[in-house]
């Protein structure tokens, strides 16, 4: 079912298995990639941050995709157990879910396909990487040391981006980086914290990813 809400933008709901996911979808004019999005722990597709992102993406002309990656029942468990967040098989199966749907769906099906993951969806982005048709993929404070067995079987190009005020995550990236055989660069934003909430430095976030998944994906 795919609901039209805006010029370009759409609310969609992604079935996978016995779950139904809701989802924005936007589709830039003579877009040739799209990036889904897989948010961090305790977030939804309503991320101001993942948001902020997605339209300097748009703005380059690349389609993008935020969903949720629990249902809204799961979320109110999760609100108290907090474990779903941190089920990275759970997590990483949905995002592949989300892309088997942009695979069949008449708008997208053609489009090179990015993810873009933060904090516990960074390790979720890259263990969907593994099985999926993925051409980059890049981490915003990411945690891929949860993905850590899955590392060496990555193959899309892979952006680490972590805030340099960020000490216990940036070890944690570095590690990771040694596990990459893919293309693999680490950025560290001077001056940001985990969630780069100091000024400028989301921006600079989004600069970078733009830039990484311009060259994997618009082709």
């Amino acid at each position: 079912m795919v609901q039209m809400t805006a010029a370009l933008e759409r609310s969609v709901q992604i079935s996978i298995g016995k779950v139904t996911l809701e989802g924005d979808l936007a589709l830039p004019k003579d877009s040739r990639g799209i990036v889904l999005f897989a948010h961090g722990s305790g977030s939804s597709r309503k991320s101001s941050r993942n948001r902020y992102v997605a339209k300097v993406l748009q703005e380059a002309g690349l389609s993008t995709l935020l969903f949720d990656l629990l249902t809204r029942e799961e979320e109110k468990i999760d609100m108290y157990t907090m474990q779903l967040r941190f089920d990275i098989s759970l997590l990483a199966d949905r995002l592949a879910g989300a892309t088997d749907w942009i695979l069949q769906y008449e708008h997208t099906k053609h489009l090179r396909i990015g993810y873009f993951g933060a904090s516990t969806g960074a390790a979720a982005a890259l263990v969907a990487a593994t099985s999926k048709p993925v051409h980059a993929v890049v981490s915003r404070g990411g945690r891929p040391d949860l993905a850590y067995d899955f590392l060496p079987k990555v193959t899309a190009p892979t952006l680490l981006i972590v805030g340099g005020d960020d000490e216990p995550v940036i070890d944690l990236n570095k590690k990771a980086k040694s596990q990459m055989k893919a293309v693999c660069d680490l950025v560290i934003v001077p001056g940001a914290t985990h969630l780069f909430e100091e000024p400028g430095k989301l921006e600079r976030v989004s600069i970078l990813a733009r830039d990484w998944f311009k060259k994997y994906l618009d082709r």
